[in-house]
């Protein structure tokens, strides 16, 4: 399979490689990181969810990718659109995803890699629509989502239970973004 990557002024959307998995755990250990998506994970769980991207990849050829920084050429978090969970409203649909380490927050590196990332999407995939989730508490997440443009899809939202921890991880609320609303912007 060819190498992917996804450039942005300040950001490269790539393949996850080996060296990317020690900040990765780290990040994943940060209680501000993992405060909406579920109790902190260990190394071993932090490899797998890598792996359970890269067989996305392989078998869809999408999912989350790794997100690097330009200039330094650090790992910083993932971006991208997989196929969203069976079981969820989401299931088979263009699913946005991100996760940055706390000390970009506020930067627009989360925005810069989303548009890319939906750009790719309506580009590549054939669908008409791409989709997000998050918890009814995340305002970050909300706002994000928000400012791509997507909406509110009340009707859609349910409760999450992939991810097993306190019960405030499991309601979500899902957003949708249409291609339509996305060219006209």
């Amino acid at each position: 399979m060819r190498e992917f990557t996804l450039a942005t002024p300040r950001l490269v959307l790539r393949d996850w490689q080996e060296a990317d998995l020690a900040p990765f755990h780290i990040m994943c250990r940060d209680p501000r990181v993992m405060r909406f998506v579920g109790p902190d994970l260990t190394r071993r769980q932090a490899a797998g969810e890598i792996a359970r991207y890269r067989r996305e990849q392989e078998r869809d050829g999408h999912s989350f990718r790794a997100l690097e920084h330009r200039q330094t050429g650090g790992f910083i978090g993932y971006c991208g659109v997989r196929l969203g969970c069976p079981g969820t409203p989401l299931a088979g649909q263009p699913e946005l995803g991100w996760r940055l380490a706390t000390h970009l927050w506020g930067q627009g590196y989360a925005h810069e890699a989303a548009v890319a990332a939906i750009d790719w999407a309506f580009g590549n995939l054939g669908k008409d629509r791409v989709m997000a989730m998050t918890s009814p508490r995340n305002a970050r997440s909300w706002r994000l989502m928000l400012r791509l443009g997507m909406r509110h899809r009340p009707e859609l939202d349910f409760g999450h239970s992939r991810r097993t921890g306190a019960a405030r991880h499991r309601p979500h609320v899902v957003f949708s973004m249409d291609r339509s609303a996305w060219q006209a912007a």
